[in-house]
């Protein structure tokens, strides 16, 4: 079994040498790579072209930043494997992790498998192993800045973190890929939500190990552009994917996660930025494609309600 590794890049160069280097040393599971280039300025192509590696290297341009969803998406269509690596280029991959999640994916119910990303620069501590999702539309990273020896057992997770994550590309094909009009943030979230729906699990797999520099090609944590786009995907992740008598069931919880967001980027100064977010996810809702409910996934949407108050109640124990 090999898998298509698919990368969006922009003006990434400083981290491809370290990227490839690291997928060298893994390469026996790896059929392809696909580097999605966005419309770089620098010298990533010239790197990519002006190198040997252990494995075909597909380079797709683009003239502009398409952004991270659409990317991949380019990647998905054009991989020849019946498995979607989906990795950031700030990562390097410890040797056999690849085979370590093409193990685990093979039951019939998994859609997707992370590996557990670590700090690369401390790599005792986890950047992401998972990401969880609750009432409140929040998402929170598992085991943030928490030891790794911590997450030494396979576990379900909401979502995998798709900058680290493999996926079935049958299933991808029956749920639709990423959503195009996401840009980036939350369109892993908004997949592994279609994904529960449909019956599917996430996990993640502790043996697969990914080193994450994070915040390489988008910058800080909290910044304007992270702020607003952040805020009109959480808006379209519940207006796309819960059916009325969820919402009608939520409301109160999604209207204070709303609410409490506000407060807390209105004190970092990001406040109006949020806003504006907020007001483009419902003006623009109309141009996404809900999903469609189905009563043969009804018990699917019960699961999917538990898991977001079984998230709710871990976040407010903290």
């Amino acid at each position: 079994m090999k898998v298509s590794v698919v990368t969006p890049n922009y003006n990434g160069e400083k981290f491809l040498k370290n990227y490839f280097e690291s997928l060298n040393l893994d390469s026996e599971q790896i059929g392809e790579v696909i580097i999605v280039d966005n419309g770089s300025s620098d010298s990533s192509l010239d790197y990519i072209q002006n190198n040997s590696f252990d494995f075909p290297v597909l380079v797709i341009k683009n003239n502009e930043n398409l952004g991270f969803a659409p990317a991949v998406n380019q990647g998905i269509l054009k991989a020849q494997y019946d498995y979607i690596f989906s990795l950031n280029n700030d990562t390097e991959i410890k040797k056999g992790s690849i085979k370590a999640m093409l193990d685990l994916i093979q039951e019939e119910d998994v859609f997707s498998v992370q590996a557990k990303m670590l700090k690369a620069d401390n790599k005792s501590l986890i950047d992401d192993a998972g990401d969880e999702y609750n009432l409140l539309a929040w998402t929170k990273k598992v085991g943030e800045n928490q030891c790794s020896d911590n997450f030494l057992d396979v576990s379900e997770i909401f979502s995998s973190c798709a900058g680290a994550a493999l996926y079935k590309k049958s299933v991808l094909e029956k749920l639709g890929l990423f959503d195009d009009n996401y840009f980036a943030y939350m369109e892993d979230v908004d997949l592994a939500i279609r994904s529960q729906i449909n019956g599917y699990r996430n996990l993640l797999c502790p043996q697969a190990i990914v080193y994450h520099i994070g915040s390489a090609t988008s910058g800080s944590r909290y910044n304007d552009f992270k702020v607003k786009i952040a805020a009109r995907n959480n808006v379209w992740t519940v207006y796309k994917n819960l059916p009325i008598p969820l919402k009608i069931l939520n409301f109160i919880f999604l209207f204070l996660g709303f609410a409490i967001k506000y407060i807390f980027f209105l004190k970092k100064g990001f406040g109006p930025l949020y806003l504006e977010g907020i007001k483009e996810g419902l003006s623009t809702r109309s141009k996404l494609q809900k999903v469609s409910f189905k009563k043969s996934n009804l018990k699917n949407y019960f699961r999917l309600e538990y898991k977001l108050i079984v998230n709710t109640l871990k976040f407010l124990k903290k």
